[in-house]
């Protein structure tokens, strides 16, 4: 049976309940680069004590998972993830990979492809280092003008690592020509468009880009929902996609949260809560019905992230 693999272990779509699934968010984060001093450090208390009840309050709000989308480069600490979700009996989905340059660590210029692999198809199934805890997808990201040849040779090793368990990758792509460059690296790894989710896609302005690459199969994902007034911009574009026959591959969420390293005291989280309490409403009084809403909510990110 398909199940998504979090912080609080496997969990088959009957045991996540009924309410929404955000497949882009943060609970921890540094987006300083890695030799900065003290980066991603934190005391564990302190995240608990601000993430925790921000867990409680999606919870309350209707919001049943996250996705928990910090990879190697910008503050990934499962070790972190993993007390903040027992704090809030919470399941977070969290990833393997690495970011871009110039985020990406040294060791990971050093490793070799096949080392890479390994790596992240260890982390996969068995544990990401010793927390016990099993990365449920590959996060990546690719820079804004094209792939460096390092974040090629880390999506090569991505792909191959992710089709042995059947898992998705997200990438952090802020231009459409850049996600088709990706989509034809994965599948020339023998690997299908149908795992790879682009990230950010609201940021490509040619939405012609956008029906490309949906109808290569990928997940488009629209999540910077609520970051600023342009409401208005998600809803056209989700009314657009809707129009095309794409809702079975569209993806919602906001790149929210979350406790910043590099700010004293975590700096100030922004709720989980924006989509369900303000956007949805929105989209529902422009006449998009409750089942399709529950479709690109929940249905669709787990089918997204779900493993076999």
């Amino acid at each position: 049976m398909p199940y998504l693999m979090t912080t609080l272990g496997p969990k088959e779509e009957s045991e996540i309940g009924v309410g929404m699934l955000l497949p882009h968010e943060h609970v921890f984060v540094d987006l300083r680069t890695p030799t900065t001093p003290d980066h991603a450090q934190a005391e564990v208390g302190d995240v608990i004590r601000l993430m925790a009840p921000e867990l409680v309050r999606a919870r309350s709000a209707g919001i049943i998972t996250l996705v928990e989308c910090t990879p190697e480069g910008v503050g990934r600490r499962v070790d972190i993830l993993k007390a903040v979700s027992a704090a809030a009996q919470y399941p977070l989905v969290v990833s393997t990979g690495i970011y871009r340059e110039p985020w990406v660590p040294d060791w990971a210029y050093a490793a070799s492809e096949g080392e890479l692999q390994a790596w992240m198809q260890s982390e996969l199934e068995e544990s990401i280092q010793n927390t016990g805890v099993k990365a449920g997808f590959i996060k990546l990201s690719a820079g804004d003008n094209g792939l460096t040849s390092v974040e090629t040779k880390i999506l090569q090793a991505a792909a191959r690592a992710a089709s042995g368990v059947n898992a998705a990758i997200a990438s952090h792509t802020v231009q459409g020509k850049v996600a088709l460059e990706q989509l034809a690296i994965i599948e020339a790894c023998g690997y299908r468009a149908d795992c790879f989710i682009w990230v950010h896609a609201h940021l490509e302005p040619d939405f012609q880009l956008h029906l490309e690459i949906a109808r290569r199969g990928a997940w488009v994902e629209y999540d910077g929902i609520g970051w600023e007034d342009n409401d208005s911009l998600f809803i056209d574009l989700i009314q657009r996609m809707l129009g095309e026959g794409f809702k079975d591959q569209l993806l919602l969420s906001q790149d929210r949260g979350w406790y910043d390293a590099a700010q004293p005291g975590g700096g100030l989280p922004r709720p989980f809560t924006y989509l369900p309490e303000v956007f949805i409403p929105k989209l529902r009084a422009t006449g998009v019905g409750d089942e399709v809403i529950r479709q690109i909510t929940r249905d669709n990110p787990f089918r997204a992230f779900a493993r076999n």
